[in-house]
């Protein structure tokens, strides 16, 4: 019994070396914009410098993805970084993962008008008085 337990012990960095998944810079306050071309891996490009929080730096990829698009780019959807952590910008809001391909948190939903807001702070119950309840 003791020499598996020094076995699965033993085994735990080795198979912790397996990850290939790519993990995202831990620089402290740099916010950084991810692209990722077919066949190629991560790039990790310097958006802004002294970020407070990772809220900022969804700003300023909510910004880049804006100006992209007045711009006349057809991207929707952008993914950043910001000390450890993937942000990443969709139609639906933004969310926040530990990794690129993992679970994300939904953090900021659109509200109506297209800007973002706590999920918890948008009031449906006045947009939803005027419609009609369906039948069962």
């Amino acid at each position: 019994m003791r020499w598996l337990v020094l076995i699965a012990v033993a085994a735990i960095p080795v198979l912790a070396g397996c990850e290939t998944a790519p993990r995202a810079p831990n620089d402290p306050g740099i916010c950084y914009s991810v692209t990722q071309k077919e066949g190629e891996e991560l790039t990790f490009n310097v958006l802004a410098r002294d970020q407070t929080q990772i809220e900022t730096c969804a700003a300023r990829l909510e910004e880049m993805r804006l100006n992209f698009l007045r711009l006349g780019g057809t991207t929707r959807d952008v993914t950043g970084a910001y000390q450890g952590r993937f942000i990443f910008v969709e139609r639906r809001g933004i969310s926040f993962g530990q990794r690129i391909d993992g679970p994300r948190f939904f953090a900021l939903a659109r509200t109506g008008d297209g800007r973002l807001a706590v999920p918890g702070a948008i009031d449906f119950s006045e947009a939803l008085q005027d419609q009609p309840v369906p039948a069962p």
